[in-house]
């Protein structure tokens, strides 16, 4: 399975592209998509939405994973990613990609184990799960991996309670006898 981790943002934009094979991750590609404040709102979303297709075609992602919008004191900078994540989420949608949304809390506990984790640790895991030896080069790339790694554990989770409640549902079933009709 090829995850697409993206952090939506309007100046910056991260990316992560993550193989899960069986219990196994691996990083494909990370990096940014930048946009200039010079630039109108128009041309800045059309940049985003061109090279999010552009990803999503160069490395057919099963599934896009976005970072769900949070509203902190700022509603106008929460106002433009909702802008930057209605872009990326058309790309996906013109692809036929699938998208799953995550909260950073349910990022951070997945990753790391709590939900208060700075970005540093952040990134050490993303590192050290990946085995990633550089530096990524940016937080935003760093926040996408950390999502499609969260969705690709998450998956894995999902997958177990799946087979758990099948086994569970197999022992409640009672066996059919054979009534003697006379």
């Amino acid at each position: 399975m090829i995850i697409m981790g993206i952090d939506p943002g309007l100046a910056a934009t991260g990316y992560g592209v993550v193989e899960k094979a069986g219990g196994r991750l691996r990083s494909i590609a990370f990096g940014g998509i930048n946009t200039s404040s010079r630039e109108p709102l128009s041309s800045r979303l059309d940049k985003i939405y061109c090279e999010v297709k552009g990803l999503i075609e160069r490395y057919g992602p099963d599934l896009v994973v976005l970072e769900e919008l949070f509203f902190n004191t700022n509603a106008r900078s929460a106002m433009v990613v909702g802008q930057a994540r209605g872009g990326i989420i058309l790309a996906a949608a013109h692809a036929g990609v699938m998208v799953e949304e995550y909260t950073p809390l349910q990022v951070k506990q997945t990753l790391v184990g709590h939900g208060r984790a700075d970005k540093r640790q952040v990134e050490y895991m993303v590192r050290t799960l990946l085995h990633i030896e550089g530096d990524i080069g940016s937080s935003h790339a760093s926040d996408a991996l950390a999502l499609a790694i969260c969705h690709a554990h998450s998956e894995r989770m999902r997958g177990r309670l799946e087979d758990a409640m099948q086994d569970k549902t197999a022992q409640k079933k009672p066996a059919h006898k054979k009534r003697n009709v006379q």
